[in-house]
């Protein structure tokens, strides 16, 4: 039988009132960066980059890791890393086969680099832990500041690029021959994604943020193949699980915000899973009838 105080550190709501007034920041963030994530992840999706993602984490957490050893700003480490990550993968990874070594390349150094530069830093360990797996008491106000205006930036340009960059998803080779600038916008993309990957490590850390900027979109295409509806459900699903995640972690002491994060971003995507196979298999039996074989005797 499971020891009770486990379930008590994991879920404990007995200060839960007095709590929430502490992460308001938290929750406002949370949400900003729902909505962000939510929008890119339709085109993470799209291009395929799941992998791309979490490249550029690993390089946002080496960055966050050597600004803190240095004295730094922890946001300044993680937006450095993750452009730089992004410029590399953007500029030499113009095919899949291409990106996908050079990512693979990246990320144990971008790790590797981390390690060193946290097991070098003798401050706080909460500091530590919290890039990798994120910290709920973060989020002070300068920093949720910045968070808002690289949110503004990342929607703003997605909403910029959002037609051309959606041809050059589907079908690249195509918008090329009708003059879409096809390697510009991957680019640019590559330096949102970036910027919305170093505003995720600040909150559920650099090992867990696929759960934010892939989950979603992956959960929405599983429900509907609409270009509307898609981005619209995947934010939905997103904001649903920061702020979710969010409000659950109050009942923790000991707990990150990451785990709660990820199980209501995966239960999410489960159930929208099921939906797409039961929907599936309820249209292929409706349109069973049709066939030759409807006639056959049982």
């Amino acid at each position: 039988m499971s020891d009770p105080s486990i379930w008590q550190q994991i879920f404990d709501f007995s200060d839960y009132g007095s709590l929430l007034a502490l992460v308001h920041n938290t929750i406002i963030a949370g949400a900003v960066l729902g909505v962000v994530a939510g929008l890119i992840s339709t085109f993470v999706m799209m291009r395929d980059l799941p992998f791309a993602v979490h490249g550029i984490s690993e390089l946002s957490f080496a960055g966050a890791a050597g600004f803190l050893l240095a004295g730094g700003s922890v946001v300044i480490g993680a937006l450095t890393g993750s452009l730089v990550a992004a410029l590399v993968i953007g500029a030499l990874g113009s095919r899949a086969r291409d990106r996908n070594s050079i990512i693979g390349v990246l990320m144990p150094f971008g790790l590797g680099l981390g390690v060193l530069f946290l097991s070098l830093y003798h401050g706080r360990a909460a500091n530590k832990f919290g890039l990798l797996t994120g910290q709920i008491a973060a989020i002070d106000t300068p920093r949720l500041a910045a968070l808002i205006g690289t949110a503004i930036v990342v929607t703003a340009g997605l909403v910029i690029v959002w037609r051309p960059l959606s041809f050059a998803s589907i079908d690249p080779e195509v918008a090329a021959a009708r003059g879409v600038p096809v390697r510009l916008l991957s680019t640019v993309f590559m330096l949102l994604l970036g910027l919305t990957v170093a505003m995720s490590v600040q909150i559920v850390g650099a090992l867990l943020v696929l759960s934010v900027v892939c989950t979603p979109a992956a959960a929405a295409m599983r429900v509907t193949a609409s270009r509307v509806l898609v981005p619209v459900l995947s934010v939905a699903f997103a904001v649903t699980a920061m702020v979710g995640g969010t409000l659950l972690e109050l009942g923790s002491y000991s707990v990150p915000i990451s785990p709660y994060v990820t199980t209501i971003s995966f239960a999410i995507y489960l159930a929208c899973r099921g939906y797409g196979t039961v929907r599936s298999r309820r249209g292929w039996t409706a349109r069973r009838p049709a066939g030759p074989a409807a006639a056959a005797p049982a």
